[in-house]
């Protein structure tokens, strides 16, 4: 049996959709793709706590400093320990979002 490109294109686009739909939100994006590093027992959470003056305890999403413009860019250039997160691993819609979600509405 012949699976039309169209159908197995419509198929792989209504998956992607029910996956983004899960996602969707920043919170549950930050957790899913930043959260291995910057939550909890993180390697970055170690490395940021150090830092003198930080009350957060190293923890991203208790800071208020964050705008979502310096989150993009620090993401995309990297910055002491942090490497560059290329779009193939963090596109920039969700990226988009997770920084949002850490600016807490700050541009």
């Amino acid at each position: 049996m012949r699976i039309s490109l169209k159908v197995l294109l419509a198929t792989c686009a209504m998956s992607a959709g029910l996956v983004m739909g899960a996602e969707a939100d920043g919170k549950s994006l930050y957790s899913h793709r930043c959260g291995m590093c910057h939550q909890t027992i993180g390697m970055g959470v170690s490395i940021l706590s150090r830092r003198p003056g930080d009350t957060s305890k190293g923890l991203l999403e208790e800071r208020a400093d964050l705008s979502a413009a310096v989150v993009q860019a620090v993401v995309r250039s990297g910055i002491g320990n942090m490497p560059r997160i290329s779009r193939g691993e963090v596109s920039d819609p969700e990226l988009s979002r997770i920084a949002g979600y850490l600016a807490k509405g700050k541009p």
